[in-house]
């Protein structure tokens, strides 16, 4: 990114108060329905599950190992903002389901909703470079360290995430969670710049 291009501090918190907050109302949808998705935030949905835990203060413990990566990896700068998006999306996820109630949600709409809702979060975090943590980071460091590509940690994690999953949740339900997960990442896949933006 070029200097005419760098966001302005004020562009900045605008971009990751709404990452943020869209990822928080695409947690409550998905949550809601009994879903989980891929990447850390999955893994944090099913310890949720399994624990009894809120998805909020799980997610944010599971993402505290990372930091350290993630500085490593892409500098303060990224890690202090990937810190304040999980914070606050992990804050938002305790209060949104006070705030938002779901009278009839369709499950089929509901993970495609849950997809586009997180794939938008998620390009509004990495175009002010910061993302929600978690694997992603790890995936980068191993390929800087072994060539090991990225993109294939990432897809091992969600496929071992996803073979716990049936084992503790119905397999309708991974389906749809499925569904919901592939959305996002063809959200990112379509719209997400790399030449041009940090990802995780």
């Amino acid at each position: 990114m070029t200097e005419a291009e760098t966001h302005s501090l004020t562009e900045d918190a605008q971009g990751i108060a709404y990452g943020a907050g869209m990822a928080a109302f695409a947690i409550t949808i998905l949550t809601h329905l009994g879903l989980i998705t891929g990447q850390t935030a999955g893994l944090a949905v099913l310890l949720s599950y399994l624990t009894g835990y809120g998805f909020g203060p799980v997610f944010f413990a599971v993402n505290l190992p990372f930091y350290w990566l993630g500085y490593r990896r892409m500098g303060l700068a990224f890690t202090l903002k990937t810190f304040a998006a999980v914070a606050l999306m992990s804050g938002l996820a305790v209060l949104m389901p006070a705030w938002v109630r779901f009278d009839s949600l369709s499950t089929p709409v509901g993970a495609l909703l849950f997809g586009a809702i997180s794939g938008s979060a998620l390009l509004a975090l990495f175009r002010h470079g910061a993302s929600l943590g978690g694997v992603g980071i790890l995936a980068l460091l191993l390929q800087d360290k072994t060539g090991f590509r990225a993109g294939h940690t990432q897809l091992i994690f969600d496929a071992v995430l996803f073979a716990v999953a049936l084992t503790v949740l119905p397999a309708v339900t991974v389906m749809w969670s499925a569904l919901g997960a592939l959305v996002v990442n063809l959200v990112i896949a379509i719209n997400h710049r790399r030449d041009r933006y940090i990802a995780t």
